[in-house]
C-alpha cells in the first residue's frame, strides 16, 4: 500500500466522520477568526481532509487515485516517501494561505476539502506528462489542453466570485506543484518543453 493511498483513506474517513458530525466539522474547517484569534493553526490543514458532501470527496480522492501513485513514485525516487507526504501535506497550506490572508479578519468565511492539494497533484502529473490523455467527465482530453482550460476556467470563476467553491487554492495549488517539482529537479522545465514541442 502507498501513501497515495493511505491519504485516500485518512481523508474518506475523516471527512465521513466529519459529515456525520458537525462537531468534527466545526474543529477542522478553515475559519480564519479560529485561527487568528484562537491560534487553531492546524486548521490550516485539517480542512483538506475534510469535504462539503460526497460528491466533493469523491471527486477528488478519485483524482488523487489515478494521478497520485505517478507523482508519489516520482517524488519518492528523489527525496523518499516522507518527501512525498510532505508535498502534500504542504499543499494543502500553501494553496489555502492567499484565501487565508485576504479573508483573515472575514468571520463569515469557512473553506474545507482537498482541491488545492489535489491540483498540485494534477499539475505536477501534467509537467512530466503533457500530452498524456485523461478523462474529464469521460471525455478523452490531452493533459496540457485539460490544464489550460481549467486554469482559465478557474481564473475566471474566482474573479466572479458567485459560487461557493475556493478557485483560488485551486490556482495556488496548480501553480504549487509545477513549481514544487522544479524546484526538486530543474531539468523537468527541459522535459516538458521537449515533449511539448
Amino acid at each position: 500500500m502507498n501513501a497515495t493511498i493511505v491519504i485516500i483513506l485518512i481523508t474518506c474517513l475523516v471527512s465521513w466522520l466529519a459529515l456525520k458530525d458537525e462537531r468534527w466539522l466545526g474543529e477542522l474547517i478553515l475559519w480564519p477568526p479560529a485561527i487568528k484569534r484562537g491560534k487553531q493553526y492546524y486548521r490550516l490543514l485539517s480542512y483538506g481532509f475534510i469535504h462539503a458532501d460526497l460528491s466533493h470527496l469523491l471527486f477528488n480522492m478519485i483524482t488523487l487515485y489515478f494521478f497520485g501513485s505517478l507523482i508519489e513514485q516520482f517524488i519518492s525516487s528523489y527525496i523518499g516517501v516522507v518527501g512525498f507526504v510532505a508535498f502534500y501535506l504542504s499543499a494543502i497550506v500553501v494553496s489555502i494561505l492567499p484565501t487565508y490572508i485576504r479573508n483573515v479578519d472575514n468571520p463569515a468565511y469557512r473553506s474545507l476539502g482537498a482541491s488545492g492539494a489535489v491540483s498540485a497533484v494534477l499539475f505536477a502529473f501534467v509537467l512530466l506528462q503533457p500530452w498524456t490523455t485523461i478523462l474529464v467527465f469521460f471525455i478523452p482530453c490531452p493533459a496540457i489542453v485539460y490544464a489550460v482550460l481549467y486554469i482559465g476556467y478557474s481564473i475566471y470563476m474566482d474573479r466572479k466570485g458567485t459560487d461557493n467553491v475556493n478557485h483560488s487554492a485551486h490556482l495556488w495549488g496548480a501553480a504549487y506543484g509545477v513549481l514544487f517539482l522544479l524546484a526538486m529537479d530543474p531539468r523537468v522545465a527541459d522535459v516538458f518543453l521537449e515533449q511539448l514541442f
